[in-house]
């Protein structure tokens, strides 16, 4: 009886209990799911901003007017490439930011669903970003493009020329070129952080303070009486 209620009593035990409930809770699917599809939701609005810083950094191409259109006023522009080092450079690290975020934020779905939701929502994100940043100023590039006499000198907002979307079956899009480093980056970030990591499961144990190997509720071994000292002995018996 004894036994029985030490191996289930004290810190032990509830260190022993904390741990079944937390690697054998029944996996969600559904929950799982909903948690990927809301975090590339929320990914996506964030691909708002890193369009708009997109189009601040990156450098306007200068063109000129002409009766076929407009034509780059440099023979070889050096802007366009600076826009797409600029979206590059901003897409690796916003990957690597969504990673390191997500694996705080979602700790308790650390593992596969992590990683799906970063690299979809850094997926997402960069066609996003991309559509927003491309259209500051377009509005403005259209209007002279159509009005201006031949010769009159403007400016081309940024947009890229290493990455696209293609559409599978004219259905599914599919991103190519830089628009892939955002999820990249989220990626080799959240690898990392996994093998990093000082937990089996990924995600964070109690630790086991102040326990040891022998229950609390098991006695300890009585101690063996100590010597007599010399000058304590019994006479001896006549």
């Amino acid at each position: 009886m004894v036994g029985e209620q030490s191996a289930g009593a004290g810190p032990w035990g509830a260190y022993q209990s904390s741990l079944e409930l937390s690697f054998d809770e029944p996996r969600r699917p559904l929950r799982a799911a909903v948690t990927v599809l809301g975090t590339v939701f929320a990914l996506a609005v964030l691909g708002v901003p890193f369009g708009l810083l997109w189009a601040v950094l990156a450098p306007d191409t200068p063109v000129v007017k002409t009766v076929e259109g407009a034509i780059y006023a440099d023979p070889q522009p050096e802007q366009p490439i600076a826009a797409d080092g600029w979206f590059s450079l901003l897409g690796l690290g916003f990957g690597l930011l969504v990673a390191l975020a997500l694996w705080f934020v979602l700790r308790r779905r650390r593992g596969p669903v992590g990683l799906l939701a970063a690299v979809l929502g850094a997926l997402v994100a960069a066609p996003v970003a991309w559509q927003v940043g491309r259209r500051v100023g377009l509005a403005t590039f259209d209007r002279l493009l159509a009005t201006a006499p031949a010769g009159q000198a403007f400016t081309k907002p940024a947009d890229l020329r290493a990455g696209g979307v293609d559409w599978l079956l004219g259905v599914l899009p599919v991103p190519h070129g830089n628009l892939l480093l955002p999820a990249f980056g989220a990626a080799i970030m959240y690898t990392l952080l996994a093998g990093w990591s000082r937990w089996p499961g990924l995600r964070p144990e109690p630790e086991p303070a102040d326990l040891s190997w022998v229950s609390a509720g098991t006695p300890a071994p009585t101690a063996a009486p100590a010597p007599p000292a010399p000058d304590e002995a019994e006479p001896p018996r006549g």
